[in-house]
């Protein structure tokens, strides 16, 4: 008999293109993105948000430890791209990827991938 399969949350895959490049290198817009994410979604961070900035043309990356797991963001002002990771390990609405990241970062492309993370568990006999 196979085992039975418990959900264990969502990840959510973003890539965007088409964004302001001038976004995408400030490092103030990125925390204002985070901000708002972690606002809609009710997340709690456990830590600040740990970021690092690359040499110009070079973009940014950021890391938000979260109770519910972690939130990613990679940026590359050079291609006018940004990617983004959410996973959550408890259910969360999908939030509205296209149009929050048109407004906070100019996005004119976004493509969501939502990957229903789960686990396999043997029942005991």
């Amino acid at each position: 008999m196979p085992g039975l399969t418990h959900r264990t949350g969502n990840e959510w895959v973003v890539e965007a293109y088409g964004c302001d490049p001038v976004r995408l290198a400030d490092l103030a817009a990125l925390r204002a993105l985070f901000a708002v994410i972690v606002a809609d979604l009710a997340l709690h961070p456990v830590a600040e948000a740990v970021w690092h900035q690359f040499p110009t043309p070079g973009g940014i990356t950021g890391l938000l430890m979260l109770a519910e797991s972690h939130l990613t963001v990679h940026t590359f002002p050079e291609h006018a791209s940004v990617c983004l990771n959410l996973f959550c390990c408890t259910p969360r609405e999908t939030w509205p990827w296209a149009t929050q990241l048109a407004v906070l970062l100019g996005a004119r492309d976004v493509r969501v991938r939502q990957i229903a993370r789960a686990y396999a568990h043997e029942p005991s006999s």
